[in-house]
């Protein structure tokens, strides 16, 4: 562990015992206070990646258990969500499409027909990040898989690595892998955890068509044209030799059927607001349904081979926002904040622009994936304060994380700058610039959004 690190580790944990073992301020129990102190510990060692994210739930998970922190329905309350199964289900989903070779495939057949020079290349790019959104439920999975492939067309139009157009071609394709998936339920972490959270604390199920139409359109359509046009603006290159199209194979067997456990399962998604089913179930039954015999495109020991990291990960952040809630916490810090940023109702712009705000600083503090953990307990008080549904103030957590302000809040990212051999100041290039519009432009552009669909009640 680096030497500055293992000095914040130390701090945090030092942080953590002394709230720990300090006597309760009037209104607080011992239990509140033991809480807070799990909380700041936890979640300082997420910010820090002092350990693995999912080592970290577990330890969470033992801590406020031995210490009697909150009740084993609070701590594990990730665990009974439909959302937990919808990640496993995701897992599942993704080792699917890179065992078969239906992703490459995917990608191949998308890229070779629309590579006409720099721009077509970058719009091709966003189109396969898009696509592979609603069909591999695994941020990482996705990079891991479309940063290769890139490289591979980077090398085929003469694009060295280090060279501009090279990393203008990487660049899009790792900021596009996560924000394309930011306005689809079940395609990244941050999503899947306010959705667990919501479940765990309120009762309120988000259904994948809903959360499409509030966040999509604004927040990954246009914002996403918005990257692919700086892009091709701050790292301008110019394609000298065509790519030549790949030879193409015919489908296997296997990718056969999993194209069509795909489509069933995309469509039941998008539609779950006719039949009901959640989108966890449909998950866990496409994931089943990869591993039967002769049905299926995976063998059982694939089991084994999935890594289920991300599982117990956002368990605990489901967790943490329900031992939050219980122990009193999120009562106290959510009447804090109402009355320190000034919510009143009926001031629809000015509380969404604060409370946008604030989630985005949020996620600079706890990374993205653990922000909507933080910031669910607290939307009770912030819909008594504005007079919102709750939906509407549960669903400015996602404001906050579709904006990327420095490269490690988002640690797909930071996999894919890794893969691609793309520094952080040339990550920083676009990344800044992108940051500045998400509250410049896009947060008031997605204010008149919710204002136009009747989002605030």
């Amino acid at each position: 562990m680096p030497r500055a690190s293992s000095f914040f580790t130390a701090l945090v944990c030092l942080a953590a015992a002394v709230i720990f073992v300090m006597p309760p301020p009037a209104g607080m129990t011992a239990v509140t206070m033991h809480a807070a102190a799990l909380i700041v510990l936890t979640i300082g060692l997420w910010a820090l990646g002092t350990l693995p994210e999912h080592i970290t739930s577990l330890l969470f998970f033992l801590l406020a258990m031995v210490f009697a922190i909150a009740s084993p329905q609070a701590v594990f309350s990730g665990f009974a969500s439909p959302t937990m199964w919808l990640v496993l289900g995701g897992l599942f989903i993704a080792e699917a499409v890179t065992v078969t070779g239906l992703g490459q495939r995917f990608i191949g057949l998308l890229f070779d027909r629309y590579t006409f020079g720099y721009g077509g290349l970058l719009i091709a790019i966003a189109l396969v990040a898009t696509a592979l959104a609603f069909f591999m439920p695994a941020t990482v999975g996705r990079m891991l898989l479309l940063i290769p492939i890139v490289a591979a067309l980077a090398r085929r139009v003469s694009f060295a690595p280090g060279s501009t157009g090279y990393n203008g071609l990487m660049l899009c394709a790792i900021i596009l892998c996560y924000q394309s998936g930011n306005g689809i339920l079940p395609a990244n972490a941050p999503n899947l955890v306010l959705a667990g959270a919501t479940e765990a604390l309120y009762g309120v199920h988000l259904i994948y068509a809903e959360y499409f139409w509030v966040i999509f359109p604004v927040l990954c359509l246009l914002k996403g044209m918005t990257v692919v046009g700086l892009v091709y603006w701050l790292f301008p290159a110019t394609v000298t030799s065509e790519a030549a199209p790949a030879p193409h194979t015919p489908m296997s067997a296997e990718e056969r059927r999993l194209a069509v456990i795909l489509i069933l399962a995309v469509v039941l998604w998008a539609t779950d607001v006719v039949h009901g089913v959640r989108a966890g179930w449909v998950a866990l039954a496409a994931a089943i349904a990869c591993m039967l015999p002769r049905v299926g495109v995976l063998p059982f020991k694939a089991f084994n081979d999935v890594r289920l990291g991300a599982f117990f990960y956002v368990g605990g952040t489901i967790g943490l926002g329900a031992v939050l809630q219980e122990s009193g916490l999120g009562e106290l810090l959510g009447k804090s904040l109402q009355t320190s940023l000034n919510l009143q109702a009926g001031a629809d712009f000015a509380n969404f622009i604060t409370l946008g705000l604030l989630s985005m600083l949020a996620g600079v503090v706890v990374t993205n994936p653990a922000q909507p953990a933080v910031l669910a307990p607290l939307a009770g008080q912030f819909a008594e304060a504005t007079g919102w549904p709750i939906k509407a103030a549960l669903m400015i957590s996602a404001i906050g994380f579709n904006t990327m302000i420095l490269p490690y809040q988002v640690p797909p990212v930071v996999v894919g700058m890794q893969a691609a051999g793309i520094s952080l100041r040339t990550t920083l290039r676009i990344v800044l610039p992108l940051a500045a519009l998400g509250v410049l432009v896009f947060l008031p552009l997605e204010y008149l959004w919710w204002r136009l669909i009747g989002y605030f009640g």
